[in-house]
C-alpha cells in the first residue's frame, strides 16, 4: 500500500483514541507499533514505514530508505500533538531530493577534507561531491540505501532493528562493514538511536542521524527563536570547505558559546569569521567530559509550544547545523515549503575530517572490533 500522508494521519489519529481510550479504561498503558507500505524506489523495489505508537497518541516513523526518521509527532504544553522533524510525505521525494532528513548517513557523516585519508600507509580517494571535499560518505551513502528490517517488536518500549552492509570499495571505503541500527521510542518520550558496527578490514567510520529538528510544531516558525544549550565548553574550529584546522578552541567569549541557554538568532549573524565561513551555525562542539560513556549534549526549548529537547550521547561531538543553505526549493509534511532557516540538525558524531587529525578522537575500526554507540533524543515540555 503506497503511504499517503493525510490520509495516514487521520487514520492514525482516530486508532489512537481508541487506543487511548482502552488504556485509560483498563490501566494499560502499552506501546504500540505497526508496519505498512510507503511506496516503491524507481527501481521497483518495495519501501517500508514503522509507526512507534506511544500511548499518548505521539508517534515516530521510520522507514527502511535511509534508515530515516519519517516524522516525530511530539505533544507541546497543552497536549496538542505535532511534527516536531521535517521530511517527506512519500517515498518518490525521499529519492529526488537528497537533502538527508531523518536519515542515517555514513559511512563517513560529515566532511572529509578533499575526500583523501591514509590508513595503515595505504591512501583512499574518495568522491568530491561537496566543494573539494567529500560529505556524508559521497554520492551514493547511507542515506541513499534501502536498509533491511531484521525486527520490530514491544518489549515495554517499541523498537525496529535494521541492518545495511556497505562493501569492500562502495564509495572508495575499504572493508565490508556492517551497521547495525535500532530505533527505539519509548514511554519516556525517548527516541534512541543505537548503533553497531564491524568491519572485516581497517576502515573509518562516523554514522549518524541527520534529522531536522523545528519544536514549533508543523514548522509554524523558523528556529531563530528557539533556545539553545551545548554542554560543550570549546568546539573545532574551520578553515574554508568547513574542514577543521585541527584546533580545539574556547566557546568563551565568542557568539560560539551555548555553555548557557540562548536563542539560536541572538549572535547568528555577528560578524565573526566561522559565522562567515558556516553563513552561521555549522560547526563541531567538543561535549565535555566525554568518555564513552552516555553525556548530556544539549538542550532545546521553543517558549510558545512549550516543547522541550534533551540530548545525550556516547559521542565525543555533537555538530550543530542552523539551516543555511535550506531555499524553499521543496515542499515536505502536508505540502510546507521549507525555508531558510526553518530547522536545525544536532548531530552526535566523532569530529568532521578526523582520519586527518591526529589529536582528534580516533574513527578508525579493525575487524575483531566491535563498535557500539548510543544517541538519545528525549522530548518533553516546559510551562
Amino acid at each position: 500500500m503506497k503511504h499517503c500522508r493525510p490520509v495516514k494521519i487521520l487514520f492514525v489519529i482516530l486508532a489512537l483514541l481508541l487506543f487511548t481510550s482502552a488504556c485509560n479504561q483498563n490501566g494499560d498503558s502499552r506501546m504500540n507499533i505497526k508496519k505498512e507500505g510507503f511506496g516503491k524506489l524507481s527501481d521497483g523495489r518495495d519501501v517500508d514505514i514503522i509507526t512507534l505508537i506511544h500511548p499518548d497518541g505521539s508517534i515516530v516513523e521510520i522507514t527502511n530508505y535511509g534508515a530515516a526518521v519519517v516524522s516525530a509527532m511530539m505533544p507541546d504544553k497543552n497536549g496538542k500533538i505535532e511534527d516536531v522533524v521535517l521530511g517527506f510525505d512519500n517515498i518518490e521525494n525521499y529519492e529526488k531530493f537528497r537533502v538527508f532528513y531523518g536519515a542515517i548517513v555514513g559511512r563517513y557523516g560529515n566532511r572529509i577534507a578533499k575526500g583523501r585519508f591514509t590508513l595503515d600507509g595505504v591512501e583512499y580517494q574518495l568522491p568530491i561531491n561537496d566543494g573539494e571535499n567529500s560529505l556524508h560518505g559521497g554520492f551514493n551513502g547511507f542515506d541513499r540505501k534501502l536498509w533491511t528490517i531484521e525486527n520490530f517488536d514491544v518489549n515495554t518500549d517499541a523498537y525496529v532493528t535494521m541492518t545495511y552492509l556497505s562493501k569492500d570499495g562502495e564509495e572508495g571505503y575499504p572493508g565490508n562493514m556492517k551497521t547495525i541500527v535500532t530505533y527505539t521510542y519509548t514511554l519516556a518520550h525517548e527516541l534512541k538511536i543505537d548503533y553497531e558496527i564491524t568491519t572485516d578490514k581497517p576502515t573509518v567510520k562516523n554514522v549518524t542521524n541527520h534529522a531536522y529538528f523545528n519544536l514549533s510544531g508543523n514548522v509554524k516558525d523558523n528556529i531563530l527563536d528557539h533556545e539553545l544549550m551545548l554542554n560543550a565548553d570549546t568546539y573545532t574550529p574551520v578553515a574554508a570547505g568547513l574542514i577543521p584546522t585541527g584546533e580545539i578552541a574556547t566557546v568563551v567569549g565568542t557568539p560560539m558559546d551555548f555553555t548557557v541557554p540562548a536563542k539560536i538568532g541572538l549572535r547568528i549573524n555577528d560578524d565573526y569569521e566561522q559565522l562567515r565561513l558556516g553563513l552561521g551555525y555549522d560547526h563541531n562542539w567538543v561535549i565535555n567530559d566525554s568518555d564513552g560513556s552516555l553525556k548530556l549534549a544539549g538542550t532545546v526549548y521553543e517558549p510558545l509550544s512549550g516543547r522541550f529537547m534533551e540530548i545525550f550521547t556516547t559521542e565525543p561531538g555533537i555538530q550543530f547545523y542552523s539551516g543555511n543553505f535550506m531555499n524553499g526549493s521543496h515542499a515536505g509534511h502536508e505540502g510546507r515549503v521549507y525555508s531558510y532557516r526553518d530547522a536545525m540538525c544536532l548531530e552526535t558524531q566523532h569530529y568532521p575530517d578526523s582520519p586527518n587529525h591526529e589529536n582528534f578522537p580516533s574513527t578508525t575500526l579493525n575487524p575483531g572490533e566491535v563498535y557500539t554507540s548510543q544517541t538519545i533524543y528525549r522530548f518533553g515540555v516546559k510551562h
